[in-house]
């Protein structure tokens, strides 16, 4: 669920002045998996902004003790989300770790990269949920390494079904600054899409594994 409605239109305002996501109907994106999107979310781009990184760090900050408590470690989740998740932890004072996607294959061999106690209550950060898959191993490789997970904080979500039932299914709460309603409701209110390509980006989202233009 986002925080509050306040903090969701302001973030999703952010992100489309600075093209952080992308909402392109006519010739959409193609992912990763292979599904094609109307909207790319590119979440890194808030780390060049200093004005608006420090907005996402500080409203994180704020909800994550309100939401969760003030946790022993935050933890980011690699890539996407090493450098906000690190400016949080700076702003709150705290540990600070992320989590590869895979062991690494040399050295120590770690996932967990920096120093993480057994028993030490986690908050994880993530830049965007799309089905929660990544982000929810993420969260298994913390609890191996023995970590208490209070729950998690992501910048975007797109609130797909799947990824509600995996969050769910893990018993894990997410809360996200941004979700993929607030932002249409404010593109179309911002005139950053027309009410036909909203008709559009609404039923991408209803299936999108075989959306097509």
């Amino acid at each position: 669920m986002i925080f509050n409605k306040d903090t969701a239109e302001k973030t999703a305002e952010l992100l489309l002045q600075i093209n952080a996501i992308k909402l392109n109907p006519k010739n959409p994106f193609t992912w990763a998996s292979g599904w094609q999107s109307p909207i790319y979310c590119d979440n890194r781009l808030i780390l060049s902004f200093p004005a608006i990184r420090n907005f996402v760090r500080e409203e994180f900050s704020k909800h994550i003790e309100k939401e969760f408590g003030k946790p022993d470690v935050i933890a980011g989740v690699a890539t996407g989300a090493i450098g906000i998740g690190m400016l949080v932890a700076e702003y709150m004072g705290l540990p600070f770790v992320y989590v590869r996607p895979e062991p690494k294959k040399h050295g120590r061999q770690n996932q967990v990269e920096g120093f993480l106690q057994k028993g030490q209550n986690v908050v994880v950060v993530e830049d965007l949920i799309s089905t929660g898959n990544s982000s929810l191993l993420a969260v298994e490789a913390l609890k191996e390494a023995g970590a208490n997970i209070k729950g998690m904080v992501a910048i975007f979500t797109y609130g797909f079904d799947i990824a509600k039932e995996n969050f769910k299914n893990a018993n894990i709460e997410l809360n996200t600054l941004a979700d993929y309603t607030n932002l249409l409701e404010l593109a179309v209110t911002k005139n950053y899409i027309t009410e036909k390509e909203l008709k559009t980006l609404q039923e991408w989202r209803e299936s999108p594994s075989t959306w097509k233009v």
